[in-house]
């Protein structure tokens, strides 16, 4: 009973090495960040520090369980299990998942430490939120695991069983990229440069017959509208918020 209890990851009679359904961990990462990237958000534009410190908290409680008791008792992968459930299975090596996931877990212990416990704000936090946000979208969008990738520069055993072969074959022909499709891609992002700083004109005329408008008979003050929200302070964000709101 305790080796079930306790166990990292599943010994099949056909691997041998332990291994996890990809599909499920996929499904975890993605929900992993739905909910950080809403949690981010909300501190980031709000100044509401709060979903952050509830998603901190239950990413650490996911984590240590993953870890130090069974990932099958971890609730992200649990309700991944279930929304692929109807789906055929893809194994891939435990070991490197062991590593990847040791790495989400100092992350989750250190942004614990300074958000929750000390109440911190500051340009460290957001690096880790930025690096745990980075971990989860390329796990679940792209079935890469960048911690599996550094598993692989620290350990003279290299991963097994990474998803879609990706560690015993060669990158494909039909997988590269060729020049016609560089050139639209390109051609893609000039385009949306161009939308852009096109609305952005238009945004600033905006802003300009609003500024004529307040002239005419706008009853707040200009020194009440350049006011600076505790939010933006505590954030280190004070110069940046009068530059969006041409304050001086």
């Amino acid at each position: 009973m305790a080796s079930k209890l306790f166990q990292f990851g599943e010994q099949l009679p056909e691997y041998v090495v332990p291994v996890f359904n990809e599909r499920a961990v996929r499904a975890g990462a993605g929900i992993l960040f739905v909910f950080a990237i809403v949690s981010f958000m909300h501190a980031l534009l709000l100044g509401n520090f709060q979903p952050t410190k509830i998603f901190v908290a239950a990413f650490l409680i996911d984590f240590t369980l993953r870890l130090f008791v069974n990932p099958k008792f971890a609730p992200s992968l649990i309700i991944g299990q279930w929304i692929v459930k109807n789906q055929v299975p893809e194994y891939t090596g435990a070991p490197q998942k062991r590593f990847a996931w040791g790495i989400g877990f100092a992350l989750a212990l250190a942004m614990f430490w300074l958000i929750v416990v000390n109440n911190l704000v500051g340009p460290i936090n957001g690096l880790i939120c930025l690096a745990c946000l980075i971990f989860m979208f390329f796990e679940a969008a792209f079935g890469i695991c960048i911690g599996c990738k550094i598993y692989n520069a620290f350990n003279k055993e290299q991963a097994q069983l990474c998803p879609g072969n990706s560690c015993d074959i060669e990158q494909a022909k039909g997988n590269q990229i060729n020049l016609s499709q560089m050139a639209a891609l390109i051609g893609a992002v000039a385009f949306f440069v161009l939308i852009i700083n096109y609305s952005s004109l238009f945004a600033q005329g905006d802003v300009k017959m609003m500024k004529i408008g307040a002239l005419h008979g706008a009853e707040e003050s200009a020194e009440e509208s350049c006011v600076v929200p505790q939010w933006a302070i505590d954030m280190g964000h004070e110069e940046m918020w009068k530059g969006h709101n041409d304050c001086d």
